[in-house]
């Protein structure tokens, strides 16, 4: 039994961008599709698709390279099953001096630290990329 999928969603991610590998499966969540759909909408992967394997179905995950090297260069998960970390929108962290991105789950869903500034929301603090 999985106790903490984002962490094994986010160490597929890493693991395929190490190998070189074009895309990664990862079994399919409403959120997991929904940080996938941030880290597309921030360019840090090229696409991502919902595939049915005729069972519970899969999220494939195209990844991004820049000169053979991956754009996700870290991915670091911040709020553990055992260990929350909330932050106060005031508390938001700028990843990498807003080159990064930290993904949070908020009342509005989850967004991107950019945008949950915009909104005035702060909420769990889920990853850091960059």
């Amino acid at each position: 039994m999985m106790t903490d999928p984002i962490a094994d969603m986010l160490t597929r991610i890493r693991n395929a961008g190490a190998a070189g590998h074009r895309w990664v499966d990862i079994p399919v969540s409403n959120l997991k599709i929904e940080i996938a759909k941030l880290l597309k909408e921030n360019a840090f992967v090229f696409d991502y698709k919902v595939l049915d394997d005729g069972a519970h179905g899969l999220l494939r995950i195209y990844l991004k390279y820049a000169d053979g090297a991956p754009v996700i260069r870290h991915l670091e998960r911040v709020s553990r099953p055992g260990r929350r970390h909330y932050v106060a929108v005031k508390d938001i962290p700028r990843v990498r001096n807003g080159l990064g991105m930290a993904i949070l789950s908020t009342s509005h869903g989850m967004l991107s630290d950019r945008v949950a500034r915009q909104q005035g929301v702060g909420g769990e603090l889920m990853a850091l990329i960059w």
